[in-house]
Order: C-alpha cells, then sequence, then structure tokens
C-alpha cells in the first residue's frame, strides 16, 4: 500500500461522536510503553502524525486519523502503567471498551506487544477480552530491532506457547521496528488486502 495521504481528523473520549461515515477502521492498542507513536508514524512516513512521549500514557483519547482518504487508523489509548489518577484511568479504559464494544466499522485490532519482554498477564488478559467479546485482532511485536534474530525468534515462541495454553490457534502476527521499517509492507498490504475483500475491489 501506498500512503497518499495521513490526516488527523478528530480526538474525543465519546465513541458516539466518532466520524459517522462508513469507512473501516483499523484500531492500534497496547500497553503504554509499547512504541504506538513511533509505530504509527513509522507506517505513515510520518515524524509527528502521533504524538510520541518519553512518557507513557500520553495518549488518552479516541484519535482517528484518515489514510488515503478510504480508511481510519485509529489509535486508541495504551491500557496499564499511564501515569494518570485511578478515576481518569477508569474512564478512559471504559471508553476503550465502549468503542471496541459499539464501533461497527472497526474492522480488525491491532494488539501492540513489546518484543523484547517475556508474556505480560496484562496483555493476555487484553488479548482474553477481546476473544471472549468476538472482536478481531492481530499481534504486532515492536521494537523487533532491539534484539538479536535468535532471542527474536525465540521470544516469539515463548508467547505463541503461552497464547496456545487458551487459544487454539496463534493469532496472525507481525514483527516490526519502527527505527527500521522492519515489517511496514507486511501491515500495510495486509490492510490493504482486507479493504479490498470488504469493498469487492
Amino acid at each position: 500500500m501506498h500512503i497518499k495521504s495521513a490526516e488527523f481528523v478528530m480526538s474525543n473520549s465519546d465513541v458516539a461522536k466518532c466520524p459517522k461515515d462508513r469507512m473501516p477502521e483499523y484500531a492500534f492498542i497496547g500497553r503504554s510503553n509499547v512504541g504506538k507513536s513511533s509505530l504509527i508514524n513509522m507506517l505513515m512516513l510520518r515524524k509527528n502524525l502521533a504524538k510520541t512521549s518519553g512518557r507513557p500514557g500520553k495518549t488518552q483519547l479516541i484519535n482517528h486519523f484518515l489514510i488515503n482518504k478510504n480508511w481510519y487508523l485509529v489509535d486508541l489509548p495504551g491500557y496499564g502503567y499511564a501515569r494518570v489518577s485511578k478515576s481518569s484511568k477508569k474512564t478512559f479504559q471504559k471508553f476503550i471498551t465502549s468503542y471496541f464494544e459499539l464501533r461497527e466499522q472497526m474492522i480488525l485490532a491491532f494488539v501492540l506487544v513489546d518484543c523484547r519482554h517475556e508474556p505480560q498477564p496484562i496483555d493476555l488478559e487484553f488479548m482474553q477480552w477481546m476473544g471472549e467479546n468476538g472482536i478481531p485482532f492481530n499481534i504486532i511485536f515492536t521494537k523487533a530491532d532491539k534484539l538479536k534474530p535468535k532471542a527474536l525468534e525465540r521470544n516469539i515462541e515463548v508467547y505463541s506457547n503461552k497464547m496456545l495454553e487458551t487459544w487454539e490457534a496463534m493469532p496472525k502476527y507481525f514483527v516490526t521496528s519502527a527505527s527500521n521499517s522492519e515489517g511496514r509492507d507486511e501491515v500495510l498490504n495486509y490492510i490493504e488486502e482486507i479493504s479490498k475483500n470488504l469493498t469487492g475491489l
């Protein structure tokens, strides 16, 4: 997929106020320090489309970006570890779940996971919730450049084995790096393929 345009449309905390048109949406979500904004900027070839910050938990709203005038990239708040009050955290965790439960335009979610770490309970619990609620998702392993190939392969195998303890099959996954653009074509081409199947083009 060639990115011809990527523009910010809106931010809000109310699913009812999301764009009214019926264009497909692909949501990106993960723990607060997983490198989500950097990944989005890498995919879109923009330096500051999604705001990056040294402080985890910067994204606290539903952010819609219109890509190529025909689909939305949705940047959702990170779950866990954000340095916000408990009441604030409850509020935006609630609209994360509302988004997934109510937003019919949401075609697929990409759950971001830092490939350097062993499977984290908070990630596994979130994906379990997605599965129980019938919400389609893929996994994107981030920061692949931080590991040597064998260590990366080993970590993904550990993750796969852990998932298979409760899942019939490992969800489709992508290995990415915001630093060297690894996985960019694979993710974008997959989105393009799904969108074409939706429209029948």
